[in-house]
């Protein structure tokens, strides 16, 4: 799926040199390239304010309770995520209710949402915000969630884990919501040597209370205001990351070229079609959002066989998500069953995430796609 040697042999000299920086300056935590890499990271977003995490758990964490989200609260999501997206929630008291996703983009539906809201005073839920997920690296659809927003006085916080550099309409992911948190797990498209994550916001209010959140809700030492948490970011994370960071903007479009090629691949073999059972159906790009294809992602008809055929061939291949949030055992408690969002569950059996990779080459694509030909031949 990844050749991390590819990308590091490229930045080799500037890496060791920001970490010999970090090593002499013996400042280990929260230094100045944290700082530093706060300003940049914040910046490339066009959000006015960022503050680095140990995490992007802590990161979705860490933007929802500075919002004051907190015990008796509920907030809509989706099902359709990693785990951390519920987990996150419930991490702040509150209660995640699922809604189900768009067939065509896998993201959060608009008018699920707006279904979920309607139901929500049945149920004797209080609905303050909603954590939509911009998957696979495409953002949500954002004017439909600023009309939600606005109607029902809602907190928007955006996780965008998956979305560095992608955008809605020209405004970056990171700055569309209230707040929004990022990822920096190692296989991110902007990715960190280790874990290491950060909140991006456009309010004063949030991104002063998560700077004291992330350290044990201290604001001046041993006074502590709160109870926060300790999430802070490694200097030599920060120090990585802002390299990297000079080059996201090449390797984002290196993406979309890559992506762009699978779909002429796909395309020239007769594979493309518009329905799961005539072919594969290729990924769909709003065109009003800037996909920076963290996965590119197809829907394929006996897709587990489909995997195990491309294993065998030594073709790498993963499935995101294969188990629905509302489905996993831990949250039981949530009274979700199987039935209950069917949109999210066709895709959780038919999506398969195939290699995408700036240093990616084309003949590995095509090699990727015969081996696709081959299977369904």
């Amino acid at each position: 799926m990844l050749d991390f040697s590819r990308q590091f042999s490229v930045i080799r000299e500037e890496v060791l040199a920001a970490i010999e920086a970090v090593c002499a300056s013996q400042k280990f935590i929260l230094g100045p390239q944290v700082e530093s890499f706060e300003h940049a990271a914040a910046t490339a977003c066009g959000a006015p304010f960022g503050i680095g995490c140990a995490s992007g758990t802590d990161a979705l964490w860490l933007a929802m309770a500075a919002a004051g989200i907190g015990p008796g609260d509920a907030v809509i999501t989706t099902p359709f995520s990693f785990f951390a997206t519920a987990s996150s929630i419930l991490r702040c008291g509150a209660t995640p209710v699922f809604a189900d996703i768009d067939p065509v983009t896998f993201n959060l539906s608009p008018e699920a949402v707006q279904a979920a809201l309607e139901s929500a005073g049945s149920k004797g839920q209080r609905i303050v915000g909603v954590l939509p997920v911009h998957l696979y690296g495409q953002c949500v659809d954002w004017d439909a969630f600023t009309e939600l927003k606005n109607s029902h006085n809602l907190l928007l916080i955006e996780d965008a884990a998956q979305a560095f550099g992608a955008s809605w309409k020209g405004v970056s992911a990171g700055a569309l919501g209230d707040a929004a948190a990022f990822s920096f797990y190692p296989t991110k498209n902007l990715s960190a040597f280790g874990d290491a994550g950060l909140v991006t916001t456009t309010r004063a209010d949030i991104e002063d209370r998560a700077r004291v959140l992330r350290a044990h809700g201290m604001r001046v030492r041993y006074v502590h205001e709160e109870i926060g948490w300790n999430s802070r970011l490694d200097s030599i994370q920060a120090a990585v990351l802002e390299v990297k960071l000079r080059y996201l903007p090449e390797w984002t479009e290196q993406r979309r070229e890559r992506a762009a090629t699978y779909d002429r691949l796909f395309a020239a073999m007769g594979l493309a079609a518009k329905n799961i059972g005539e072919g594969i159906v290729l990924p769909v790009t709003d065109p009003r959002a800037h996909h920076v294809f963290h996965q590119y992602v197809i829907r394929a008809s006996r897709r587990d066989a489909l995997r195990q055929y491309l294993t065998e061939r030594k073709i790498g291949s993963e499935i995101y998500y294969p188990i629905p949030l509302h489905e996993q055992t831990s949250l039981a408690s949530l009274g979700y069953r199987t039935g209950d969002f069917p949109v999210t569950e066709q895709a959780a059996a038919e999506v398969l995430a195939l290699p995408i990779y700036p240093e990616i080459r084309e003949d590995e694509q095509q090699a990727v796609v015969d081996a696709i030909a081959s299977f369904y031949a």
